[in-house]
């Protein structure tokens, strides 16, 4: 009577579970806020990009006196951003491409290394440089733009061109269409290029610690890969092994077919 108890009970204990799991939303972002309407999400730092060999940046020098500063700032014809082809005939000021040195010649100032700064940076530096020739100068950098790379279980995996400087996870997932339900939100990786090495790391987006990673904002040339779930792995399995049974099937079905034929001929004669 005890065995029978103890049995009775282990399956309704497993019942309540399978109803627990089948039921829980995992499609959710962000879980572990409760159900509290309000709150403050953890804050990142660090998000400002540092400027890398083949960048593209726009320089602009003033001061209160137009002319002191006008030798520094050169025009160019073409107007479109480098990699495209534009017709229209209104100059702009000239952009740099950052050297696999991770330098840019300016003129006047010569050349400038600026790999591994900051925007802010950049501008503090050149500043440093005019004090001693121009008065008040006032200094604006500005990188052009980047390329990040959205993959796996999206709605619309692709390369994005990003023309802001703070430029979230979130941001690029949300311009690939969001996650598909096949998308494994505990596991989204991001593949970044550090030191020469390729790095990657693992964000849930379930926990809203995400907000503080230093691969929440993306940089140039950033991967962000969504991994499939449970579901779309064993949907996949057990496709490809229906597949491979239709292709056996098929095949004895054509050899019986040629040796019945061949049975036929002989009989025939």
């Amino acid at each position: 009577m005890n065995i029978k108890n103890l049995m009775i009970f282990a399956v309704m204990a497993l019942a309540l579970t399978s109803c627990k799991t089948a039921t829980e939303n995992t499609l959710s972002y962000f879980r572990n806020l409760g159900d509290a309407p309000s709150g403050v999400m953890p804050q990142g730092s660090g998000y400002e990009i540092k400027i890398a060999p083949e960048d593209e940046l726009s320089i602009v020098i003033s001061s209160a006196v137009p002319e002191a500063t006008a030798m520094y700032n050169q025009l160019q014809a073409n107007t479109a951003r480098r990699g495209d082809y534009s017709t229209q005939p209104a100059p702009r000021l000239q952009t740099y491409i950052v050297n696999k040195q991770g330098d840019i010649m300016m003129p006047i100032l010569g050349k400038l290394n600026v790999a591994g700064k900051t925007t802010s940076e950049i501008e503090q530096m050149i500043t440093a440089r005019l004090d001693a020739t121009v008065k008040d100068p006032f200094v604006r950098v500005e990188l052009m733009g980047f390329y990040v790379n959205v993959m796996g279980e999206v709605q619309n995996p692709h390369r994005i061109y990003v023309n802001s400087q703070r430029y979230t996870l979130l941001d690029a997932l949300s311009e690939a269409g969001d996650l598909t339900e096949y998308g494994e939100r505990s596991k989204v990786m991001v593949i970044r290029e550090e030191d020469g090495k390729q790095m990657y790391h693992r964000l849930d987006l379930s926990d809203n610690n995400i907000f503080s990673s230093p691969y929440f904002y993306l940089q140039q040339n950033d991967v962000v890969y969504v991994e499939p779930n449970q579901i779309r792995i064993d949907n996949s399995k057990y496709n490809q092994n229906n597949a491979y049974k239709l292709t056996v099937v098929s095949t004895i079905v054509s050899a019986a077919s040629v040796i019945a034929s061949l049975i036929i001929a002989v009989a025939v004669k």
